[in-house]
């Protein structure tokens, strides 16, 4: 795969840190121009400066995607910069507070909902055109685990999570034959800096504590980058729709 995507520009969504930097650093390797996404000016730069510094292309662009003025903004300075868009990574996402469907407030909901399923709408909405133009596209959404079961996480989490597979099976069936692949991978446990602000006295937490024994080992951020680079790339050219689990075998239990 060395250099396979070069000239092609990849879209990296909380590609400041964890998942989302492992990602974009594989990308550039590979050749790809690479456009960090991320809340967090601080971090979304540096990763643009290790891209940079090894000789690849990069720019940042720092803001709430679950603002369609953000969105709008990120496929204009993409467009401006590099001239078109090949690859889209809808990895930014956050936790909720693991309650349970009668605690869950108003606002942990539509905050969780917004930044998780409706972000990734926002862009892949965005994207689409530019990817039509051109023929083809690859787009990778970060599903969860907690889009198998109601068992890994609180339940807004769990629903964005079960929106994130609704999105990706129906963008992929509906782009099918326009050379457009859509496919998602749901981590299980993975060493990253997401937060969980949980609730001390969660219903959802106290039940769902009684299953964390079936996550397993605990994976690094590059192993979940390795697969979502290859949903991207040439090599996984007659992939589309898959869900594919990253859980080291949990959803198998």
């Amino acid at each position: 795969m060395e250099k396979e995507l070069k000239d092609r520009t990849a879209i990296v969504t909380g590609g400041g840190s964890g998942i989302g930097r492992a990602t974009a650093l594989k990308l550039a390797s590979l050749g790809a121009n690479v456009v960090i996404v991320d809340l967090h000016a601080d971090t979304a730069r540096q990763v643009v400066a290790e891209i940079t510094a090894a000789g690849g292309a990069s720019v940042a662009v720092v803001g709430d995607l679950s603002d369609q003025g953000v969105v709008d903004h990120l496929v204009a300075t993409t467009i401006d910069t590099f001239h078109g868009i090949d690859i889209l990574i809808n990895n930014a996402g956050i936790m909720d507070d693991m309650s349970g469907p009668h605690e869950v407030s108003d606002a942990v909901w539509e905050r969780v909902i917004r930044v998780n399923l409706t972000a990734p709408f926002l862009l892949t909405r965005a994207v689409v055109p530019h990817m039509l133009a051109k023929g083809k596209g690859a787009i990778v959404n970060t599903a969860s685990e907690a889009s198998f079961r109601g068992s890994a996480a609180g339940t807004a989490y769990t629903v964005s999570k079960h929106g994130v597979v609704g999105l990706t099976k129906s963008s992929a069936v509906i782009y099918r034959d326009k050379g457009i692949r859509v496919n998602a991978v749901a981590p299980g446990g993975v060493a990253t800096n997401l937060e969980v602000n949980v609730k001390a006295d969660a219903v959802g937490l106290a039940v769902i504590s009684g299953y964390t024994g079936n996550v397993g080992r605990v994976a690094h951020a590059e192993e979940i980058a390795s697969a979502i680079v290859f949903l991207a790339s040439d090599a996984a050219s007659n992939i589309n729709g898959a869900i594919l689990p990253l859980d080291n075998g949990w959803s198998a239990i």
